[in-house]
C-alpha cells in the first residue's frame, strides 16, 4: 500500500519521503490554522453564526486541501482567503447593507465563472501572458506581504494611529522576546540545513509559552463541532443576479481571479515547480481545484476560498507533493474535534514561520531588471500595493493597469501579449466598479 502512495504521488521523482511530506503538511496547517477561528470572526459582522462558520471553514479547508492534494497532486492547502472575507463582512455586508445570503450568492457566480473560464483554458492562456517580471513581483510582493503578517502577528509591529499607521511593538514584551528567540532557533536550525526546522521553531515557542505561563494548555483537548445547518445552502442566487450587484460580483471575481495567480506563482516558485518560462506546468488543475472550492465554499456558507501563501512554510520544510497537502486536509478535518489544542498555538510562534519564508522569497528580486523603467515601475506598484493594502489582489490588478501604459509611453505597446490586454483591462474594471467606502 505504502508503495502505491509512493508511487501515486511522484516520491522518487521529488526525492522526498514520508517523514518529510507529513512534516510539511503539519507546518502548513500550523501556519494557517489561524483561519479556523479569523475567518467565523469576520464572518460574525455580516451577521453568520460563529460555530456553523468555523464549521464551514474546516470543511472547505479540508475539501478544497483534499482535491488539490489528490487531484492536482501538489503541496497546497486551499482554504477561505482573508481579504475577501473582509470585503464581504466589511463593505458588502455593513457598509452597502445586503444580506449575507447575497453575498454567497455572489460568491457561488463568482466560482461557476472560474470554473467555465478552467475549464476552457482561457486562465491558462492568461497567466501564460504575464510577463516574466511580473511574475517575479508576485513572488517579491507575497514575500514582503507574508513578512508584514508575520511581524504584525508576533507583535514586532503593531497598528498605529492616523498619519502614522504602524509602530514599533513592545520589545520588552515575553511574546516578542519568545518571537525573536524563535527566529534565531529556527534560522539557525536552516543554517545546518535541518528540513523541519520551521515546524521546530514554531514548536518550540508554543511549549516555551506553556512553560513561561504567557499562554494556556487547553483544559480539554477534544470538543464536539457545532451544527452548520443554519448557513448550509442559505446562498441567495436569484438576488445576487441584479445589476445592482454588478459591482460586488466583479470585485469578487477578480480578486480571487488575481489573488489564485499571484499566490501559485509564487508558492511554486517557492517549490521549484516553474519552468523556465516561469508558468507552472499543469496550472489549470489547481485552479480547478480553486474554483470548485469557491462552489464548495458558497454552499457549505463561507467566503471565497483558493491557495494559501502560508503554503510556502510547508515547502520550504521539504513538502513537494500531493501528499502534503493531503496530511494538511486531514488536519484541518481533525480540528472539528480537536479544536482547542490547535487554537492554543500562540500568533507569535507561527507569526516567525511567515517572517522567514518572506525573507526568503525576496531572492526572487534578483530576477528584475531594475534599469529598465518599463519593467520597474510596473513591478514596484505590484510589490508595494500588494504589501501597504494589505491585499494581493489590489497590488495586482493596479500592476496589470500601469503595465501596457508604460510600454505605451515607450511606444512598445505592440510587446504586450493579448492575454495581457485583456488582464489590463479587467484590471480597470475592477478600480472603476470597485464598491469604495
Amino acid at each position: 500500500m505504502f508503495n502505491k502512495v509512493e508511487k501515486y504521488f511522484e516520491f522518487e521523482k521529488y526525492n522526498t519521503n514520508f517523514k518529510q511530506e507529513i512534516l510539511a503538511g503539519l507546518t502548513t496547517f500550523l501556519s494557517m490554522a489561524y483561519i479556523i477561528i479569523v475567518n467565523p470572526k469576520i464572518l460574525q459582522i455580516a451577521g453568520l453564526p460563529f460555530g456553523p462558520s468555523m464549521v464551514a471553514t474546516i470543511y472547505i479547508a479540508f475539501i478544497g486541501t483534499i482535491l488539490m492534494g489528490i487531484y492536482a497532486k501538489r503541496p497546497f492547502a486551499i482554504a477561505p482567503y482573508m481579504g475577501e472575507n473582509a470585503f464581504i463582512a466589511f463593505t458588502v455586508c455593513k457598509v452597502l447593507g445586503y444580506s449575507w445570503q447575497k453575498a454567497l450568492g455572489a460568491i457561488f457566480i463568482s466560482g461557476i465563472l472560474f470554473t467555465i473560464l478552467t475549464l476552457t483554458r482561457i486562465r491558462k492562456w492568461l497567466v501564460e501572458a504575464i510577463p516574466s517580471s511580473l511574475k517575479i513581483s508576485f513572488i517579491v510582493g507575497i514575500g514582503f506581504f507574508l513578512t508584514f503578517i508575520g511581524l504584525n502577528e508576533c507583535g514586532i509591529v503593531q497598528l498605529g494611529v492616523k498619519g502614522a499607521p504602524v509602530k514599533p511593538g513592545d520589545f520588552s514584551s515575553l511574546e516578542v522576546i519568545l518571537a525573536v528567540f524563535g527566529f534565531i532557533v529556527t534560522i539557525f536550525l536552516m543554517m545546518k540545513r535541518v528540513k523541519s526546522s520551521l515546524l521546530i521553531g514554531i514548536l518550540s515557542v508554543t511549549f516555551l509559552s506553556y512553560i513561561i505561563g504567557i499562554n494556556n494548555f487547553p483544559s480539554h483537548i477534544i470538543s464536539a463541532p457545532p451544527d452548520i445547518s443554519p448557513i448550509f445552502l442559505k446562498l441567495d442566487i436569484k438576488g445576487a443576479l441584479t445589476w445592482d450587484f454588478f459591482p460586488i460580483i466583479l470585485t469578487v471575481f477578480v480578486l480571487d481571479f488575481i489573488d489564485t495567480m499571484g499566490t501559485l506563482i509564487g508558492v511554486s516558485y517557492r517549490a521549484g515547480f516553474l519552468d523556465e518560462n516561469g508558468n507552472l506546468p499543469d496550472i489549470e488543475k489547481p485552479m480547478l481545484c480553486d474554483s470548485l472550492s469557491t462552489i464548495f465554499a458558497s454552499l457549505l456558507g463561507t467566503t471565497t476560498a483558493g491557495v494559501f501563501v502560508e503554503s510556502a512554510t510547508g515547502i520550504e520544510v521539504g513538502g513537494r507533493t500531493g501528499f502534503t497537502a493531503v496530511v494538511t486536509a486531514i488536519l484541518f478535518l481533525s480540528a472539528l474535534f480537536f479544536a482547542p489544542l490547535f487554537y492554543s498555538v500562540p500568533p507569535y510562534a507561527y507569526g516567525i514561520a511567515l517572517i522567514i519564508v518572506g525573507m526568503l522569497m525576496m531572492s526572487a528580486v534578483a530576477g528584475l531588471d531594475l534599469t529598465d523603467y518599463s519593467e520597474l515601475v510596473p513591478a514596484f506598484t505590484i510589490i508595494t500595493l500588494m504589501s501597504f493594502t494589505y491585499n494581493i489582489g489590489i497590488g495586482m490588478t493596479a500592476g496589470f493597469v500601469i503595465y501596457p501604459v508604460i510600454k505605451l509611453f515607450q511606444g512598445k505597446l505592440n510587446e504586450v501579449p493579448k492575454g495581457m490586454l485583456a488582464l489590463s483591462a479587467i484590471s480597470l474594471l475592477f478600480f472603476i466598479f470597485y464598491p469604495y467606502h
